[in-house]
This record gives structure tokens, C-alpha cells and sequence, in this order.
């Protein structure tokens, strides 16, 4: 039975929102993904309040059966985590209430599972959420990529679905520590081509 997971990439100026189903088997169907915005004039309160209607109108809508959200990590650009964390505990809150699992993955963690390599930029991962759910093109902007990847991942990574695991495209045995799907093994395989081919041509430097 598939499970459905809310993804949240938190911002306060902007805050990617994707919903997933997921299969036991890995595969992966996109339900809806929205980026909620806010304008910079507005006070802070009532940019919360925005945030916080959009999420509470996208869970009554769909349902998920539990909510992932980006971990908050250390910036340079203070008002930037405090943005992070403000919506982060507004949608904790609205999970809490609606009895929801919550779970935090670190960006990397969300790149591991997702493209197999944990030092993937924004556009790999762009491109393996396209792949992964079967889109003709990567959901735009970088926001809604990463709230649909944040689903994905946790699906992947819990019980609710079978063979979940965190792979390293640096690992040779990689593919041995969980089930890949075959976008994921496409994607290791083009990472292991990349790294022969520049260490063939560092050689003959």
C-alpha cells in the first residue's frame, strides 16, 4: 500500500510544499507540489499566517500520512535561519495537531537517497525528482524540487516502505546497500563514468 508523505522545504519568503505517493516497491507518484510565497514588506506575523494557511489548506486537501521537513543547519545569513526555523515550527505545529509523524532530513541525507551521491548540486537533484516521478520537466523553482526530493527521501529512509536505504555514488558497493530503483542506478552509473573518464584525463595530463 503506498504512503503518502508532505515535504516541506521551509522559507519564509518562499516555501516549496510537494506530496508524494509512494510504493512499497519504491516508485513514486507526484499528488501536488505549490511554493507558497510571501513579500518581503509584509511583517513577519502575518507572513507566518500566510505560510501557515497554505500548509493548513494543502493538509486538509491531501492528507498525508506523515510530513517531512528540511533540517535547519547553521548559515551565515542570520534572518535566513530564522525564516527556516519560523516555518519549520509552524508546520511542526500543524502536524502536531493533526497527530502526524514529523521527521527532519539533512540536505544531504536528502541527496544520498535521492541521487545517490551526498555532495549532489540543486540541479542533480532537480533532475533525478523529474526522473524519479516520471515528469517531462524539473518542477520550478529549485523550492518545489527540493520539497518533492524531501518526500521522496523520507518514504524511502523509513519502514513505511520496503528497502529504504542511504546510498554514496563514492561507495563501488553502493547499489549492494539497498534496492535501487532504475533512475538511481542510471544515475550511479553516469557518476561512475564521470569519475573514470576525469581520472583518465588527469593521467594522460
Amino acid at each position: 500500500m503506498a504512503v503518502r508523505v508532505l515535504g516541506i522545504d521551509p522559507g519564509l519568503t518562499r516555501c516549496g510544499v510537494g506530496v508524494v505517493d509512494v510504493e512499497p516497491n519504491r516508485t513514486a507518484r507526484l499528488v501536488d507540489v505549490v511554493v507558497l510565497r510571501t513579500p518581503a514588506d509584509l511583517d513577519t506575523p502575518n507572513r507566518l499566517v500566510r505560510i501557515a494557511e497554505g500548509l493548513e489548506a494543502i493538509l486538509d486537501e491531501h492528507r498525508p500520512q506523515a510530513v517531512a521537513l528540511e533540517r535547519v543547519f547553521a548559515r551565515s545569513d542570520v534572518s535566513t535561519i530564522m525564516g527556516t526555523a519560523q516555518i519549520s515550527g509552524v508546520a511542526m505545529l500543524l502536524a502536531a495537531r493533526r497527530r502526524l509523524p514529523v521527521a527532519l532530513h539533512t540536505p544531504s541525507e536528502v541527496k544520498a537517497a535521492i541521487t545517490g551521491y551526498g555532495r549532489a548540486d540543486k540541479a542533480q537533484v532537480g533532475a533525478m525528482v523529474a526522473r524519479i516521478l516520471g515528469l517531462d520537466a524539473v518542477p520550478k523553482p529549485a523550492d518545489a524540487a527540493d520539497s518533492l526530493a524531501l518526500a521522496i527521501c523520507h518514504a524511502w529512509r523509513t519502514g513505511g516502505v520496503a528497502g529504504a536505504a542511504v546510498l554514496d555514488a563514492s561507495n563501488p558497493d553502493a547499489a549492494a546497500q539497498g534496492a535501487l530503483t532504475p533512475a538511481q542506478r542510471a544515475w550511479l552509473a553516469a557518476e561512475r563514468s564521470a569519475s573514470v573518464s576525469g581520472a583518465a584525463r588527469r593521467v594522460k595530463e
